[in-house]
C-alpha cells in the first residue's frame, strides 16, 4: 500500500511550486530532492502530474492526447484507451479536439492522463479544480481503485481534495517569519 500527504497551507504558501520542484518542472533554489534508489536522470518516467495550469494539445482529440502521453509515460496494462476514457466521462468526446472541451472536461483528462500512468508517484495540484460534484466522485472513485498503491502527494487547500490523505504537511509550518520564499 502506498502512502498519501497533502500538502495544505495558505495560499502562496508553496503548496504548487514543491510539487513542480518534486516533478522536476522547477530548479532548487536551496537544498536538494533525495530520490533514494531512483535515477536521478529519468526521475521524470517515475511521477505522474495533474494541475489545472498544466496544458494540453488543444489540436489533439482525446484519443490522440492519450496516445501521445503514453509515448512519455507508460499508461497501467489491461485498461484499454477506450475504457479510461469512459471511466472519466469523456466517450462524447474521444474524436472531439481538446481545444472544445469545458474546463472541467479538460481537467478530467488530465486527471487521467496522471491516475492511468503507471508511475509510482502520482502528484496532484489542486487535482479537482472546475470539477463539479460528480467529478470530486469520480476523482475519489479514480484515486481508490488505481492509485491508493502509489506514493501520493496533494497540494490543495480543500480538505475534500486529500481527504483519503493518510498525513498532512501544513506548509505555513516552515515559513521562516518576515521571510516569504
Amino acid at each position: 500500500m502506498g502512502r498519501q500527504y497533502a500538502l495544505i497551507g495558505n495560499n502562496g504558501s508553496g503548496k504548487s511550486t514543491l510539487l513542480q520542484t518534486i516533478a522536476g518542472y522547477a530548479g532548487l533554489s536551496k537544498g536538494a530532492i533525495s530520490w533514494g534508489n531512483y535515477d536521478t536522470n529519468n526521475i521524470y518516467k517515475k511521477i505522474s502530474l495533474a494541475a489545472p495550469y498544466l496544458e494540453l494539445i488543444e489540436e489533439f482529440t482525446t484519443i490522440e492526447q492519450i496516445k501521445f502521453h503514453e509515448k512519455f509515460k507508460p499508461l497501467i496494462t489491461n485498461l484499454p484507451y477506450e475504457q479510461m476514457i469512459d471511466m472519466v466521462g469523456l466517450n462524447t468526446a474521444v474524436n472531439k479536439q481538446i481545444r472544445y472541451f469545458s474546463s472541467g472536461m479538460k481537467q478530467r483528462l488530465k486527471l487521467a492522463l496522471a491516475i492511468f500512468s503507471d508511475t509510482p508517484i502520482l502528484l496532484l495540484d489542486e487535482p479537482c479544480s472546475n470539477l463539479d460534484k460528480e467529478g470530486y466522485d469520480l476523482y475519489h472513485a479514480l484515486i481508490s481503485k488505481y492509485a491508493m498503491h502509489k506514493l501520493i502527494i496533494v497540494g490543495s487547500n480543500d480538505p475534500l481534495e486529500y481527504n483519503f490523505c493518510n498525513a498532512h504537511i501544513n506548509l505555513m509550518d516552515y515559513k521562516v517569519a518576515g521571510n516569504n520564499q
